[in-house]
């Protein structure tokens, strides 16, 4: 496995290289100190599987080097961390493309259980992301459920969106108890596909090739989704899956 750490500061990089040790016995990391030179450095070797990118990068900052990751190498799994963990930052980081933020606080224990989320198909997001009596005022449009009392679960091999503020090293993260299946919701086969694939952060025109659907079809998808969800923006999809604890099959 590849990763690419993209942070300014070279002790960062080296300590976080020692603790993704465990994510794989092949475990091969690169290292970056801006957005400029990580390009250079995937240009030259192919798409990493794996990215950490600080938000608060020196030159092109982090939000715009997600988009640009996403945009260049759309096969790498793109993953937020920043000393700031507050909602608005979070928010950006997702609604850029990022897969999970990790916050720069994070317990080692923390880091790899969200990152083992993350690489089976889930999507990790701190507490700050979710909880709060201000988060309708920040995320517009949400209805918040109360917040569920966390559980220990396996990271699972199927596709999740989990909020999690803490994980042992075995490689667990708690989870909401109640969790829901899109089917719970309302949602259709094909729109729990459509949901799938918008919390990847997909934009839909390759949710149109992935599923073979026409742009009408995607956009009418889309549309139910977010009413089911009752929400209005993609990210604010995001937020309220977690909230739900929402799972696919």
């Amino acid at each position: 496995m590849n990763v690419l750490l993209i942070d300014d500061h070279a002790l960062f990089r080296e300590g976080l290289a020692l603790l993704l040790r465990p994510l794989a016995a092949d475990l091969v990391v690169w290292e970056a100190g801006s957005c400029e030179q990580a390009f250079a450095l995937l240009d030259e070797r192919g798409a990493a599987d794996l990215v950490l990118i600080d938000m608060g990068l020196p030159g092109m900052h982090g939000l715009q080097g997600i988009k640009t990751l996403r945009a260049r190498w759309p096969a790498s799994t793109v993953v937020a961390l920043s000393s700031a963990d507050d909602r608005d930052t979070v928010l950006r980081a997702v609604d850029a493309g990022a897969f999970g933020f990790i916050p720069k606080s994070a317990s080692a224990a923390v880091l790899l259980a969200a990152l083992q989320l993350i690489l089976a198909r889930g999507i990790y997001l701190p507490p700050s992301a979710f909880l709060g009596a201000d988060l309708p005022r920040l995320v517009a449009g949400v209805v918040p459920s109360p917040a569920p009392s966390p559980a220990p679960a396996p990271v699972p091999a199927s596709p999740a969106l989990v909020m999690a503020d803490g994980a042992s090293p075995a490689g667990t993260a708690p989870a909401p108890a109640n969790s829901r299946a899109p089917a719970d919701l309302g949602l259709t086969p094909r729109q729990a596909d459509v949901l799938y694939l918008i919390l990847q952060g997909k934009p839909a025109k390759l949710i149109e090739r992935e599923l073979n659907l026409s742009a009408s079809s995607v956009k009418a998808h889309t549309s139910a989704v977010l009413r089911a969800l009752n929400v209005t923006t993609r990210t604010q999809a995001v937020v309220r899956a977690g909230q739900l604890g929402l799972r696919f099959s």
